[in-house]
């Protein structure tokens, strides 16, 4: 099983690359704003945040899938840390997401799989897909 991790701040396009990524790839897909619903947990102070991603590491192992991919901001080293991703896609579309306590946490990452800087999901969907898919 391969975790993907498909992180940006909110409204980066985050959650359109999954949806493109997931059908090429015929991947399970967990969504963090749908996570955090499921759970009711809305916390998004910094423990808030390192539960959500160990969250959401464990319904990517417990899903026993071929690949499966987390859509969420992981603004934290700390966090992607946890998450423990085998490709990380970093959505940097934008300079500012609608949080200004997530645009203030957000640290960028040092080394990600693919750094995606426009917002085109289905071009960069058939990218990621075919390099993750070539033997």
């Amino acid at each position: 099983m391969k975790r993907i991790l498909i992180m940006g701040l909110p409204g980066s396009g985050k959650t359109m690359l999954a949806t493109a990524l997931q059908a090429k790839l015929n991947a399970v897909w967990f969504n963090a704003d749908t996570v955090r619903k499921q759970f009711n947990d809305w916390d998004f102070s910094a423990e808030g945040r390192i539960r959500q991603s160990q969250r959401m590491r464990e319904l990517c192992d417990l899903s026993r899938a071929t690949y499966a991919i987390a859509d969420f901001v992981c603004p934290l080293k700390e966090m992607r840390e946890i998450f423990s991703a085998d490709i990380v896609i970093w959505v940097d579309t934008i300079k500012q997401g609608r949080f200004e306590n997530t645009n203030r946490a957000f640290i960028p990452p040092d080394k990600v799989d693919f750094h995606v800087t426009e917002q085109n999901a289905e071009h960069w969907a058939e990218v990621i897909a075919q390099h993750i898919l070539s033997p």
